[in-house]
C-alpha cells in the first residue's frame, strides 16, 4: 500500500486576512461550495447561471451589458478584454498609475496591438488630460484601459472623464474592477463602460477563482465582427459570451462549485444594500486611517481620492518590511499586504474589503501595532489609535 505523504496542516490555521486578498469569506459562501455535484449543462445550472447574471447586473449598476463570471482570477478577466477586443495593430491608449496597470500594459503587449502607454504619478489619480492631449495625436484609437481601483497605491480613479474622453473619439473603455467591485459603486451604465472585470476574492467576499465580467453591446459586437479571431480560444469573450448568454452554447467546463459561491455572495451583497455595503467600507477604512494616523504612520495615497479598500501605510521606522508582517502574522494572525513596484520595501497595505471590512478587524490590527512598535523603538501613547478608531466608529 502507499505510504500517504504527510500532512504539514490538517487545517488552515486560523487568520484575519486583511491583505490585498483574498479576503475573509462568510459562512453562508462556504456552505454553498458543499452543495452536491452537478453537471454545466443541467437545466437547473443553467437556470442558476442565470440568476448569477441577473445579479451581477445589480452589482454593475447595468441594464443593458451581457454579465458573466469567466473561470480564472482578475488577471484572467483582464486577458479576456484585451485578447479579445485589441486586433493586430489596433491602437491602444492606456492610462497607468499603479502597478496594475503595469500589468495590463504588458498583457497589450503580446497581442500584437499598438499599445500607447501614458503614465502618471503613483499615489495620485491618473489626469484626464493627459488622455485628451494624446488621443488626438492618433487616428482610430481603438480601445482606452484604465484600472477604476489600484490596489498597489490604494487609489479611486474617477472614470467619468476618461469615458467621455474615449466617446468623443469613438474608443471603446476598458475597467479593471477587481478590487472596486463589491465595495464601491461600478457605475458601469451611467459611466459609459465597454467592458469591465473583477475578482471574487475581493471586494465580493468570496473564494478566488471567478472574474465576473460585463460586457456592452458595442465592445460584445467588435469582438464578433473581428477579422482575425483573438489569441486565446478560452478567453474569447465571444465564444464565452454565448455560454452564458441565451443559447447556452457549449464552451469548457465551468467551475460549478465557484459558480454556487459566487451565487451566494452576490446575494448577501444585495441583501445588504449596495449603498450600505459603500458606506460601510467607508466607515472602517476612515477609522483605520484615524488610527494609523495616531501612531504617527502616514497613509501615501492622496487625500480625497483614497479608496476604502485598500490603505496603503508607510512602514514604521525600524521595522524590516517582511519581518515586521511576519510577527503580525505568527503572533497576531494577521495578514497585511506588502508595497509592490515603486512602493516595494517601502510600504504596507491593509485591505478592508467585503467581509473583512469590519470594526472589530480594524480595531485589532491597530491593537497589534500598538505592540509592534515600541519593540523597534517607535514612541507611541498607548491605546492612542485604538482611541482614535473608536472615536470614529461611535460617532456614525
Amino acid at each position: 500500500m502507499q505510504e500517504i505523504p504527510e500532512t504539514k496542516f490538517q487545517t488552515i490555521p486560523p487568520r484575519i486576512l486583511l491583505g490585498p486578498g483574498p479576503m475573509m469569506v462568510p459562512p453562508r459562501v462556504l456552505q454553498a461550495m458543499v452543495n452536491p455535484m452537478i453537471g454545466y449543462l443541467d437545466p437547473d445550472f443553467i437556470s442558476i447561471m442565470e440568476e448569477v447574471s441577473d445579479l451581477l447586473k445589480i452589482v454593475y449598476s447595468t441594464k443593458s451589458a451581457t454579465t458573466m463570471a469567466l473561470s480564472g482570477t482578475g488577471s484572467a478577466g483582464m486577458e479576456a478584454g484585451l485578447n479579445s477586443i485589441l486586433e493586430p495593430n489596433d491602437v491602444v491608449l492606456m492610462c497607468i498609475h499603479g502597478f496594475f496597470c503595469e500589468r495590463q500594459f504588458e498583457m497589450a503587449t503580446r497581442v500584437g496591438a499598438n499599445v500607447i502607454p501614458l503614465r502618471s504619478d503613483w499615489g495620485k489619480p491618473f489626469p484626464p488630460d493627459l488622455l485628451e492631449k494624446e488621443i488626438k495625436k492618433h487616428k482610430n484609437v481603438k480601445l482606452v484601459t484604465t484600472v477604476q481601483a489600484e490596489t498597489s497605491t490604494g487609489i479611486l480613479q474617477p472614470l467619468e472623464d476618461l469615458s467621455k474622453i474615449a466617446k468623443n473619439h469613438d474608443a471603446l473603455l476598458m475597467v479593471d474592477a477587481v478590487t472596486s467591485l463589491g465595495a464601491n459603486p461600478v457605475e458601469f451604465d451611467s459611466i459609459g463602460i465597454d467592458y469591465a472585470y473583477s475578482a471574487t476574492q475581493k471586494g465580493l467576499a468570496c473564494p478566488p477563482g471567478l472574474s465576473p465580467a460585463a460586457i456592452s453591446k458595442n465592445a460584445l459586437d467588435s469582438i464578433k465582427n473581428r477579422t482575425t479571431k483573438p489569441s486565446s480560444w478560452y478567453l474569447d469573450l465571444g465564444l464565452i459570451s454565448d455560454y452564458w448568454g441565451e443559447a447556452h452554447t457549449y464552451h469548457h467546463t465551468a467551475p460549478v462549485t465557484m459558480i454556487l459561491a459566487l451565487r451566494e455572495a452576490l446575494k448577501i451583497i444585495v441583501e445588504e444594500g449596495l449603498q450600505n455595503r459603500y458606506d460601510r467600507h467607508n466607515l472602517n477604512a476612515s477609522a483605520l486611517r484615524s488610527g494609523l494616523e495616531a501612531l504617527g504612520l502616514t497613509v501615501v495615497s492622496q487625500n480625497g481620492y483614497r479608496l476604502s479598500q485598500i490603505t496603503p501605510f508607510t512602514i514604521p521606522k525600524n521595522i524590516d518590511c517582511v519581518e515586521g508582517r511576519k510577527i503580525l502574522l505568527r503572533e497576531f494572525g494577521i495578514e497585511i499586504g506588502r508595497g509592490l513596484g515603486e512602493y516595494a520595501g517601502k510600504v504596507w497595505r491593509v485591505g478592508l474589503m467585503g467581509e473583512s471590512s469590519k470594526p472589530e478587524y480594524v480595531l485589532n490590527l491597530l491593537a497589534a501595532l500598538e505592540k509592534l512598535l515600541p519593540r523597534y523603538g517607535n514612541e507611541i501613547e498607548p491605546g492612542s489609535a485604538l482611541s482614535a478608531a473608536s472615536r470614529i466608529l461611535s460617532e456614525n
